[in-house]
Formats: C-alpha cells, sequence, structure tokens
C-alpha cells in the first residue's frame, strides 16, 4: 500500500465466496485507524477475507497487518 496515514478515508470489506465467486460487503467507511480496530476485532476466519481500500489502493488487511 502506497504511504498513508491513520486519518485517510477507507473502505473496509469483506469478501464473501459465494456460487457466482462472491461478493464484497463494505463494513465500514471512514478514518483508516478505526478501520484496523473493527478488523482487529473480527474473527480470525474474517480476518482472512478483509480489504482495505483507499482512493488509489486496495491491500488484504492481513498483509497490510504483516500476519
Amino acid at each position: 500500500m502506497r504511504t498513508t496515514h491513520d486519518d485517510v478515508s477507507v473502505r473496509l470489506y469483506h469478501l464473501a465466496d459465494g456460487p457466482d465467486g462472491g461478493s464484497a460487503n463494505t463494513l465500514f467507511y471512514g478514518p483508516l485507524s478505526r478501520a484496523l480496530d473493527l478488523a482487529a476485532a473480527e474473527p480470525e476466519e474474517v480476518q482472512d477475507g478483509l480489504f482495505i481500500a483507499t482512493d488509489n489502493d486496495v491491500v488484504a488487511y492481513l498483509d497490510f497487518i504483516g500476519d
């Protein structure tokens, strides 16, 4: 992910598997710091499908935190 800061607006979403390849379910729009807090509170099986999107980039949550 490109350089960013805690207050940048992001979209936290879960990419769910489904019969048509899945769907992206938005969990939160707002500051990166809050998105990270919410993502950390999700169960591990959900964290595996979490993604964070900025205006110009998308990264898997677990890659972002280095897990």
